[in-house]
């Protein structure tokens, strides 16, 4: 049983639903403490709609944007194919089209959260109550006939507030506050309406123009998945020792050393070598440098010669 749920899991992870859903989750948590804690409706004239718009799309913009910018492969695409440093390389077709079809993966994963605030705040009704509170259409109330139209749009702005009003004005309040949390609550399913068939339409198009086939797309995307970890730990056991040989040729010992017997008194040269930053294989050269440690410590510095300085124990 436990077995069966872990490759469950591991199924769902793999496939993105399981971390979609809790994103997806984590918005709807976020939304409801958002709105119960920050949102206060103005009720004033002119300032309803850019206040309740604003909740409405400001953040879902900002989850749009932190979508993008929170995935590393958005950073790894643009690393790649939006190269401004001459000469540039060379992108073959199939590199072109496996790119749009990793772009695409990151949009539809990146849209979960913007899509899920949406809804989740129109099926709510309340930032639409207070943006549309304004715009109300009150002609066919008897009650608002002798009211000029200054004075009908105050009392409108002030309907999401509750204020005390005339039995007539809260009667009207209440048919409106209904009117617009059913515009709210249709929209917010057209929306989710709408974004299921996109997503379903854009899975088939993916793998329809996709230039693999079902084995070949999850062999590349589990190639992938592991190339990215592999060349993560290499990356980082690589820098180690280089930054270690590098810090020995330049102080003389390594960190972390117990019996240190000669030391290394840096001359003025290799604190101006280390002081500019190097460039990872910019140019022609053919090894470049990895680091503000350069590789020019171990180079004698004629004007100010560095010498060892033994250590007894």
């Amino acid at each position: 049983m436990s077995r069966g749920l872990n490759n469950t899991v591991s199924s769902l992870h793999r496939s993105g639903t399981l971390i979609n859903s809790l994103i997806a989750a984590l918005t709807i948590g976020g939304q409801q403490l958002f709105s119960s804690f920050t949102f206060k409706c103005p009720c004033q004239i002119g300032k309803n709609f850019y206040y309740g718009s604003a909740f409405l799309v400001i953040p879902a913009l900002i989850l749009l944007v932190a979508g993008y910018a929170l995935r590393s492969q958005t950073w790894t695409i643009a690393g790649e194919y939006c190269i401004c440093v001459p000469p540039p390389r060379r992108i073959s077709l199939l590199e072109r089209k496996l790119a749009c079809l990793r772009f695409f993966s990151i949009t539809g994963r990146a849209l979960v959260a913007p899509l899920t605030w949406l809804a989740v705040t129109l099926l709510t009704g309340t930032y639409y109550e207070c943006a549309a509170s304004e715009f109300a259409s009150v002609d066919h109330y008897p009650v608002f006939h002798n009211i000029s139209a200054s004075k009908r749009k105050e009392i409108l702005a002030g309907f999401p507030c509750c204020k005390s009003a005339p039995a007539d004005i809260i009667l009207v309040r209440d048919e409106v506050t209904l009117l617009h949390r059913y515009q709210s609550q249709m929209l917010g399913w057209i929306l989710i309406t709408l974004a299921t068939t996109a997503v379903l339409v854009s899975c088939c198009l993916a793998r329809c123009c996709s230039p693999l086939t079902s084995l070949q797309h999850h062999y590349w995307t589990t190639h992938l998945c592991n190339e990215r970890k592999l060349f993560e730990q290499a990356a980082e056991q690589h820098s180690r020792l280089l930054i270690t040989q590098r810090i020995k040729k330049l102080f003389g010992f390594i960190p972390g050393t117990e019996d240190v017997k000669h030391i290394r008194i840096p001359s003025c040269r290799d604190w101006k070598d280390i002081s500019i930053p190097g460039f990872l294989c910019i140019g022609d050269d053919l090894q470049g440098h990895y680091s503000f440690l350069g590789d020019r410590v171990d180079e004698d510095n004629e004007e100010g010669k560095s010498g060892d300085i033994e250590l007894k124990s």
